[in-house]
């Protein structure tokens, strides 16, 4: 006669009770943590919202994106930040994650290349023409992302500089933390005019001029994506990435007046 231990027989319960179970229902494609968590530079709002409601109808994985100056957005990334994806307005500072060991290699690629406009209020009686008539003293402020992390306040800086009117313009500038903050400073009438993104330039109310890319060679703005090294929805991100370079995202992109991948010249 076999005599069981009272621990013994509950095992042997719970294993009869486990295998009996009905099976677990299978988990939806984004379950390792529910969204697909974004880091997008400030430029991309209006286009990446599109892009992000057409790719959750399309694969039923749900985009939240974090929209911010570049440089911030890196730093954030070094200090553990749980993103997913990076979409930077500059590819240097992928390269830079990258040498840090922060991203996956072969997820990295140029996804488009921006232009930097001068843009006022509608309703604004000053309309500049050239990136030289903001020495006019008419212009009393004058609106740029922060040059020390936001790349288009780079390019806007550069071509300040090229156009021979930094120094003249310097003690009326005033910055925002992003592209988006700079257009808000002047859509709000706090400043004159703003040197912002053409595709944040698109989707406004105000009047725009596009400002020539020879002004700000050496920040010609080719904008770089990766997947982070950490991610645990490695699969969903490269979905992303995936879908944006599809011809739907291209469509909407082109929309906000970026250049695409084979349309590039400057690398």
């Amino acid at each position: 006669m076999i005599r069981c231990s009272s621990l013994t027989l509950i095992t042997v319960l719970l294993i009869v009770s486990a295998c009996g179970a009905a099976p677990a229902p299978s988990a939806p494609a984004n379950a390792s943590g529910g969204e697909l968590v974004v880091a997008a530079a400030a430029d991309l709002t209006p286009a990446f919202r599109e892009i992000g409601e057409l790719f959750e109808e399309r694969t039923g994985v749900r985009v939240v994106f974090n929209f911010g100056s570049t440089g911030q957005l890196a730093q954030q990334i070094e200090r553990g930040a749980p993103f997913d994806l990076f979409y930077a307005a500059n590819k240097s500072f992928i390269e830079d994650l990258n040498r840090q060991g922060l991203v996956i290699p072969d997820t990295m690629e140029v996804y488009a290349q921006g232009r930097i406009t001068l843009w006022t209020r509608s309703d604004s009686p000053l309309k500049p023409e050239r990136v030289e008539d903001l020495a006019d003293p008419a212009y009393q402020r004058i609106a740029i992302a922060n040059p020390e992390h936001a790349p288009y306040g780079q390019a806007a800086k550069e071509a300040l500089e090229r156009a021979g009117v930094w120094e003249t313009v310097r003690p009326r500038l005033v910055f925002g933390e992003n592209v988006a903050q700079t257009l808000t400073l002047a859509d709000t009438g706090n400043v004159d005019v703003a040197i912002v993104a053409l595709s944040l330039s698109i989707q406004s109310n105000g009047a725009w001029t596009l400002i020539p890319a020879e002004l700000h060679p050496n920040h010609p703005l080719l904008q770089m994506a990766a997947v982070i090294a950490d991610t645990p929805r490695e699969q969903e991100a490269r979905r992303f990435v995936a879908f944006v370079n599809s011809a739907d995202g291209h469509a909407i992109m082109k929309k906000y007046g970026f250049i695409l991948p084979g349309e590039i010249v400057s690398r």
